[in-house]
C-alpha cells in the first residue's frame, strides 16, 4: 500500500464532529423545509396546475413526494442504526457500501452542492434585476454569494438562525396567498392535456421541488443527536411540504384561469393579499437554498478528506475550526468554486447534471438501506425499521425520475460516478470499517453453494479449480504462475503451504497466510491462501486435500512440483496415489531451472488417444494458449505410429479431431522407424517451451514407473505430467458445442 492509501487512520485521529449543539428544528427541519419550498413553488407551480389541472397536479405532488418519502424512510433507518457524523449522505453510503461507493457518490455530490450555490444566487440576482432594473446581474450574484458564505463562516448556528428570517418571509408569502382573492372568474379544470409535451414532462419540471431533504442530512455532524434529529426533522419537512403543495393547487385553480397560470410565472403575486410578499418569498427561497448548500458542501468535502478519499496533498481540507469543528477552509474553497461558476454566468447546461447527482445520492441511499435490511446482518439494528421492499422501490423511483427528467444528463452523471468509483478502487484505499458488500457476497456465495450441492459436475460448465501445493511460493513461483495462467482468474485458485511441524501457533499460521496473500496481490494473482501445519509434509498435504473445500465447490485439480529427493519418492508417490483415489486430477510440474517456460511460444502435447489424460491435456493447453502470458502460443499435438503405412490415416483422424475441438492446434504424426519413444520425444520436443504428457494410473509398481518417467523427461524443457482422476469424461468437455472459453 502506498502512503496516501491508508484511509481512516487519519480519520480516527481527527475530530469527527457531532454534538455541535443544533436541535432537530434548527438543524434538520428548517434547512430541509426551506429548500423544499423553493423557487419552483413560486415560479413554476402555476404552470404545472395550468397544464395538467387540479387532479393531475395533486397526482404529481403525491408521486413526487412519495419517492422523497421513501428516501426519507431509508435515511431514517440508516440514521437510527449508526451515529451519522460529518458528511451526511456520504458518511451513510461509505459506511455501508464501502469507501469506493461513498467517494464515487460523495465527490460529485460535493460539486453539485457547490455549484448549486451559484445556481441559487444567480437566480436571486435575476429576480432582483427584474425588480430593480438599475442593478447588474453578475455583480449582484457575486456579492450575494460572498455574503451568504460569510454568514456560514460565522458558524453553523448563526447561519441556521439567519434562516429563521427567511422562514418568516416564506411564511408571510404563503399567508398573503391564502388571504388573497381571484383575479378573474374561472372554470375549475380537474384534468387536462399539457400544451407542451405530456404528463411526465410536467412531472419532471416539478420533481426537483421536493428534493430538499439532503439539506438537513448534511448537517449531521453539527447535531446534538443525529439518530433522533434526522428521522424526525426529515419526515416532518417532507410531511409539511406535502401538505402545502396539496393546498396551493386548490387556491390557484379557483382564482386564476388556465392561460394565466401557464403564461405568467409570477401569477401568485397578482392573487395575493400583499403581492410583494411573493417577491420576498422568492428571494427567501433562493437565499435559503444557497445557504443550505454553503453549509452542506464543505462538510462533505471535510469528510472526504478525512477518510483519505481525496489525494494526500488535499488532506488540509479535512481540518476543522473552533469548538464545533467547522470546515472553514472547506467553506472558502467552496466559495471559490461557486464564484467561478457565477462568473461564467449561465448554468443551464450543467443544472440537469447537478439534479442527477442529487437523485443518484437518493437512489444509492435507498439501495443502502434496502440491502442492509434484506441481508439482515445482526449488526444492522435500526430503531426506525423499514422493510427492504420500500427502500428498493424508492431506488427504482429515483432511477425512473432521472431518466424522465433528462436521459442524457443521467447517462453523463452515471458515467462520472463509475469513473470515480474505479479510480478509487485502483487506489486500494483501506478503511477502518466493514461494509455491506461482504454481506452481499456472503449471501450470493451461500446461495451458490446450496445450488451447486444439488448438481453433479457437468461437462458443460467444468473448470479446473486448482489447489497449488507450493511450499514457499516465492521459491517455487513457477507453480503459481502456471496455475494462474490456467485459471484465467475465473476458476477457483488456492495456493497452499504445509508447514513441516505441528508445534506452531494459530497466530504464526495466520501471519504466514498474510505474507503469501500480500505477495500474490503484488504479483496480480487472484487466489485464496491456505496454510496448515503437520509433522509430516506428505500427510499434511493428504489431509488438506481431504478437508479443503465447501459443499459443491472444492478443488478438482492438484498442481504441484516434482520431488527432487529420491529418498522421499515412495512417500511422494503414495501422496499422488491418495490424490488419485480421492478423485482429484493431478498436474505435476518437472521444472527446467535453466529454461523455465522459455519464450512461451510453443506447447507440445503428446497424444495417445481420446482418453481422459489426453483430453485434459488439450484443455489445459488451450487454457494456457488463451491466457495473457501465453497468448499466441502454438499448440502442437504429437502422435507416434509404428509404421509409415499408418501415418496418413492417423494424421487425418487427428486433424479431424482438432478441427472439432476448435483449439487451433497443429497435428504432427511421427513414425518410429526403429527409434525408441524416448529418442523421438527428445528430438521432436527438445526445442518446445512446454511439454504436456499423460501419466499412468497409480498401481503396485507406481514408484518404479514414476522413477522411469522422471528419467525420461530429465533433460527436456519444463514438462507437465497430467493424471486425470475426476469422475468426468473430459472428451465430452472437449467436444461440447461451446468449448470452455477464457
Amino acid at each position: 500500500m502506498n502512503g496516501e492509501q491508508t484511509s481512516s487512520e487519519q480519520a480516527q485521529k481527527l475530530p469527527k464532529g457531532g454534538g455541535g449543539g443544533l436541535s432537530t428544528f434548527e438543524g434538520v427541519f428548517t434547512p430541509s423545509i426551506l429548500t423544499i419550498l423553493g423557487v419552483i413553488m413560486y415560479l413554476r407551480f402555476g404552470w404545472v396546475v395550468g397544464n395538467v389541472g387540479l387532479l393531475g397536479t395533486l397526482l404529481i405532488v403525491t408521486l413526487s413526494t412519495g419517492i422523497t418519502f421513501l428516501t426519507a424512510l431509508s435515511i431514517s433507518a440508516i440514521a437510527t442504526d449508526q451515529r451519522v457524523r460529518i458528511g451526511g449522505a456520504y458518511y451513510m453510503i461509505s459506511r455501508s457500501l464501502g469507501i469506493e461507493t461513498g467517494g464515487a457518490v460523495g465527490i460529485p455530490l460535493y460539486f453539485a452542492q457547490a455549484l448549486s450555490i451559484a445556481l441559487y444566487t444567480v437566480g436571486f440576482a435575476e429576480s432582483m434585476v427584474q425588480t430593480f432594473s438599475w442593478m447588474d446581474e453578475k455583480t449582484v450574484g457575486i456579492i450575494t454569494t460572498i455574503l451568504v458564505t460569510l454568514v456560514a463562516l460565522k458558524s453553523a448556528k448563526t447561519a441556521i438562525r439567519s434562516q429563521y428570517i427567511i422562514m418568516v418571509a416564506i411564511g408571510l408569502s404563503l399567508l398573503s396567498l391564502i388571504f388573497g382573492k381571484p383575479i378573474e372568474e374561472t372554470d375549475v379544470v380537474l384534468w387536462s392535456q399539457p400544451q407542451e409535451g405530456n404528463f411526465w414532462v410536467v412531472f419532471a419540471v416539478f420533481f426537483p421541488a421536493v428534493t430538499g431533504i439532503m439539506a438537513g442530512v448534511n448537517m449531521s455532524g453539527d447535531l446534538n443527536d443525529s439518530s433522533k434529529s434526522i428521522p424526525k426533522g426529515t419526515l416532518a419537512a417532507v410531511g409539511t411540504g406535502y401538505l402545502i403543495y396539496m393546498i396551493l393547487p386548490v387556491l390557484l385553480v379557483f382564482r386564476v384561469g388556465t392561460d394565466a397560470l401557464i403564461e405568467d410565472p409570477l401569477v401568485m403575486k397578482k392573487i395575493s393579499f400583499w403581492g410583494d410578499a411573493i417577491l420576498l418569498g422568492v428571494w427567501g427561497a433562493t437565499l435559503s437554498s444557497a445557504l443550505g448548500s454553503v453549509l452542506g458542501a464543505p462538510r462533505v468535502l471535510q469528510a472526504l478528506s478525512r477518510d483519505g478519499v481525496l489525494p494526500q496533498r488535499l488532506r488540509f481540507l479535512g481540518k476543522g475550526s473552533g469548538p464545533n469543528d467547522e470546515p472553514r477552509i472547506g467553506t472558502l474553497v467552496t466559495l471559490g468554486v461557486a464564484l467561478l461558476a457565477v462568473a461564467l454566468g449561465n448554468l443551464n447546461i450543467i443544472a440537469p447534471i447537478l439534479t442527477m447527482f442529487f437523485l443518484t445520492t437518493y437512489g444509492v441511499l435507498n439501495i443502502t438501506a434496502g440491502l442492509e435490511r434484506f441481508l439482515d446482518n445482526p449488526s444492522f439494528r435500526p430503531s426506525f425499521s423499514v422493510h427492504w421492499f420500500w427502500s428498493l422501490l424508492g431506488a427504482l423511483g429515483c432511477i425512473w425520475v432521472m431518466f424522465l427528467i433528462n436521459a442524457w444528463a443521467t447517462v453523463v452523471a452515471l458515467v462520472l460516478v463509475a469513473i470515480i468509483y474505479f479510480w478509487l478502487e485502483r487506489r486500494e484505499i483501506e478503511s477502518a470499517w466493514g461494509d455491506v458488500r461482504q454481506g452481499i457476497w456472503m449471501a450470493i456465495t451461500r446461495e451458490g453453494l446450496l445450488r451447486l450441492r444439488l448438481h453433479a459436475p457437468d461437462t458443460k460448465n467444468w473448470r479446473p479449480h486448482l489447489l497449488v501445493l507450493s511450499a514457499a511460493p516465492t521459491k517455487r513461483w513457477y507453480l503459481v504462475e502456471l496455475a494462474s495462467a490456467i485459471s484465467h482468474n475465473r476458476a477457483l485458485l488456492t495456493v497452499a503451504t504445509v508447514i513441516p511441524t505441528d508445534d506452531v501457533s494459530d497466530q504464526r499460521i495466520a501471519q504466514k497466510e498474510g505474507v503469501i496473500r500480500e505477495h500474490l496481490a503484488k504479483k496480480g494473482v487472484q487466489s485464496l491462501v491456505r496454510v496448515i501445519a503437520s509433522e509430516d509434509t506428505f500427510q499434511g498435504a493428504k489431509l488438506l486435500v481431504q478437508i479443503y473445500g465447501l459443499g459443491g465447490l472444492m478443488p478438482n485439480t492438484i498442481l504441484l512440483g516434482v520431488s527432487e529427493q529420491v529418498s522421499l519418492r515412495p512417500a511422494y508417490c503414495d501422496m499422488i496415489t491418495h490424490f488419485y483415489e480421492a478423485r482429484r486430477n493431478v498436474v505435476l510440474i518437472n521444472h527446467n531451472k535453466e529454461r523455465g517456460f522459455g519464450e512461451r511460444k510453443r506447447i507440445d502435447v503428446w497424444w495417445g488417444g481420446l482418453q481422459n489424460n489426453e483430453s485434459l491435456m488439450i484443455i489445459l493447453a488451450y487454457l494456457l494458449k488463451t491466457s495473457m502470458s501465453w497468448r499466441g502460443a502454438e499448440i502442437r499435438v504429437k502422435m507416434v505410429v509404428h509404421h509409415e503405412d499408418a501415418r496418413q490415416a492417423a494424421e487425418d483422424n487427428l486433424l479431424e479431431l482438432i478441427t472439432k475441438v476448435r483449439t487451433d492446434a497443429m497435428a504432427e504424426v511421427l513414425v518410429m522407424e526403429g527409434r525408441s519413444f524416448d529418442e523421438i520425444l527428445r528430438t521432436s520436443s527438445g526445442d518446445a517451451d512446454l511439454i504436456l504428457m499423460g501419466m499412468a494410473r497409480p498401481g503396485d509398481s507406481f514408484v518404479s514407473y514414476f522413477d522411469h518417467t522422471l528419467d525420461r523427461v530429465a533433460d527436456l524443457p519444463t514438462t507437465v505430467l497430467v493424471l486425470a482422476a475426476q469422475e468426468l469424461k473430459f472428451s465430452e468437455v472437449l467436444l461440447q458445442e461451446d468449448l470452455l472459453t477464457a
